[in-house]
């Protein structure tokens, strides 16, 4: 299922920054960054509840926060893009 993972850290802290350095690297090890602080990632449900938990651990819940978006396995026809960076089959290949 394609997952929309979100993430805003406080930074205003050596620790709020290191916090961003771990998470944004975390979500980089399970899908591709399309935004600054999101990620399309496409997961089985003991992925997404592995990097759940991942994530979970990393945060400061008192001054972060982190959302998924669950757009399921039918999720071509929910996702447009518009704009300069270029899209990707989410499920193709990343690198080559």
């Amino acid at each position: 299922m394609l997952v929309l993972i979100a993430y805003d850290v406080n930074t205003e802290t050596p620790q709020g920054r290191a916090r961003l350095r771990k998470v944004a690297k975390q979500c980089v090890n399970y899908g591709q960054r399309v935004q600054n602080s999101l990620f399309e990632c496409i997961l089985d449900a003991a992925q997404l509840k592995k990097v759940q938990h991942l994530l979970l651990q990393l945060i400061d819940p008192e001054k972060d926060s982190l959302r998924f978006y669950y757009l399921g396995n039918h999720y071509q026809a929910k996702v447009e893009h518009f704009g300069a960076k270029q899209t990707y089959q989410a499920e193709g290949l990343l690198m080559v």
